[in-house]
């Protein structure tokens, strides 16, 4: 299901189809570097992740990760969408795209438009985003969409250190 159009994609809700992307995706070296181990170990447990991950979240809050899709040619390129985590006080911003696509601002398209349809299709009035303090790119990125530098922590499940960011968006 289709839940948002932009210039060059398409962005839609994960479905169990798309595990051999996603186990793909997560175990990619920068996933691990930036994101970290998911501990996704074969398409069977990524098909798994995706139920009990983006698709229960979607049910739960009527938003999740979505799968960025090339129109011209269906090409599964990365994630992005929002998700909410019991570690957050808001919904956050989350994105990653296959090395392949890096530097063709895809994530960045993807990203504006999943900002605008929390703030105007949902309703959220505080967008957060977190990110490796390693990963320049990403806190670019975070800062290109409007949000500001809050504080430096320690993330559960791993204690990884993490940047957080947030913006008003109402």
């Amino acid at each position: 299901m289709k839940i948002l159009e932009t210039a060059r994609l398409n962005l839609r809700l994960m479905h169990p189809d798309d595990a051999a992307f996603y186990y793909e995706l997560v175990n990619d070296p920068t996933w691990l570097e930036h994101i970290g181990d998911k501990g996704i170990r074969s398409v069977d447990g990524a098909r798994a992740a995706i139920l009990d991950g983006p698709l229960a979240m979607q049910t739960r809050h009527g938003h999740s990760l979505y799968v960025m899709e090339r129109k011209s040619d269906g090409q599964p390129l990365g994630l992005c969408g929002l998700i909410k985590r019991d570690t957050l006080p808001d919904v956050d911003i989350g994105y990653a795209i296959r090395p392949a696509y890096f530097g063709q601002g895809y994530t960045y398209e993807a990203a504006a438009a999943v900002v605008a349809y929390a703030r105007d299709v949902l309703g959220i009035r505080r967008l957060m985003g977190i990110t490796n303090p390693a990963n320049t790119v990403s806190i670019n990125l975070l800062a290109k969409l409007g949000l500001s530098f809050i504080e430096h922590v320690p993330m559960p499940p791993d204690g990884r250190p993490t940047n957080i960011y947030a913006r008003q968006l109402l």
